[in-house]
């Protein structure tokens, strides 16, 4: 339980989130663009093309999110940044301030969503100029509760990643947005590896945060094909969140584990078919099924017999179609007497029968 009543569906430039609902796929560009707005640009046509719902950025300058620091511990060690500083792989990896504009704008020509994740405070306000509709918080700023009450703040929709965070730890960040004054809130499962092994994802998170904390519940993946978040839909993922590139090899710092544009058209179709797959949960007879209840089993006349004859194994059976009585009628009419003669192939039913005791 949260103690905060975020409500149960969450809508993001008009359209809604959450039970009940399709999965919202965002197509995370992240540092892809590889320092060339053109390419930024043409991630995010690639996007609309494949069927995301929205386009998502990172919106920070490196000497917001961290220090030009050479020291030991500002330094990364092992994985796909080995040996850089902190500074020197956002300085890389950073969405230049002045290209929002452009990109906010190309976004709304292409008919697709776009937010951020802000790291600070001006961040937060870039947005605001720009009218962003929602926002998101990374995994690594989850425990930053003065930027999630300042996110809430907004208004705004708010999606928040757990990679990292302890159930502690979420929680603490649902109270800060609570405080913050936000009212539709989305968690996203997380496992903050780059990339990370599906064996490492424990979606049974998703149920948990779900059943803990009541809110909408998606995944963040950052695996290297579908398969975990085709999974996750399964489980109840409103919303799958996906770096996207438009060439793994690209050598951009996100390449490697990014979905191209033909992988991320497979995975918008794919979670779609997952989610209608699911169902309404009833035993109902699907409309595919109907015209085919006849070919059940059901009890039939498989030898010719003559009125005053009993039923026997010999002369009636359990067998495909289904127009006669039901099989588990077989034990009750054992032993009674047909009323007249019956041809082979003929579907037993009570009115040929003398219904003895």
């Amino acid at each position: 339980m949260t103690g905060q009543a975020f409500l149960k569906t969450v809508t993001i430039d008009g359209r809604k989130i959450g039970p009940g609902h399709p999965p919202y796929i965002i197509a995370e560009l992240s540092a892809n663009h590889n320092g060339d707005l053109g390419r930024a640009m043409a991630i995010m046509e690639a996007a609309k093309e494949a069927g995301a719902h929205a386009v998502k950025l990172q919106t920070y300058r490196p000497d917001t999110i961290t220090l030009d620091c050479d020291t030991e511990e500002f330094r990364i060690r092992g994985g796909l940044w080995d040996g850089r500083t902190l500074y020197e792989l956002y300085t890389d990896a950073h969405m230049p301030w002045d290209w929002h504009t452009p990109l906010f704008d190309k976004a709304r020509d292409l008919g697709i969503t776009i937010f951020s994740s802000p790291f600070d405070e001006t961040a937060v306000d870039l947005l605001e100029d720009l009218g962003t509709p929602a926002y998101k918080i990374a995994s690594f700023e989850a425990i930053d509760l003065p930027l999630i009450r300042r996110v809430a703040q907004t208004g705004k929709p708010l999606i928040i990643s757990t990679g990292l965070a302890s159930e502690t730890e979420i929680a603490e960040a649902i109270a800060a947005a609570a405080e913050g004054g936000c009212e539709e809130l989305v968690l996203l499962h997380c496992i903050s590896g780059y990339p990370a092994p599906a064996a490492d994802y424990n979606l049974n998170a998703i149920l948990r945060l779900r059943q803990t904390f009541e809110v909408p519940v998606g995944l963040s993946d950052h695996t290297i094909d579908n398969v975990t978040a085709i999974a996750a839909v399964a489980l109840g993922a409103c919303v799958i969140e996906k770096h996207v590139t438009l060439d793994r090899d690209g050598g951009g710092p996100d390449d490697s584990f990014s979905l191209e544009p033909d992988a991320l058209k497979a995975l918008c179709r794919d979670s779609f078919t997952a989610w209608q797959a699911l169902g309404h949960g009833r035993f109902e007879r699907a409309e595919s099924e109907k015209g085919n209840i006849k070919f059940r089993r059901s009890l039939y006349v498989v030898r010719d017999v003559k009125a005053g004859e009993r039923v026997t194994p010999e002369n009636v059976r359990s067998i495909r179609p289904g127009f006669g009585l039901a099989p588990k009628e077989l034990d009750r009419v054992m032993g009674q007497r047909f009323v007249r003669d019956v041809s082979r192939g003929t579907p037993l039913r009570h009115d040929v029968l003398t219904h003895e005791e």
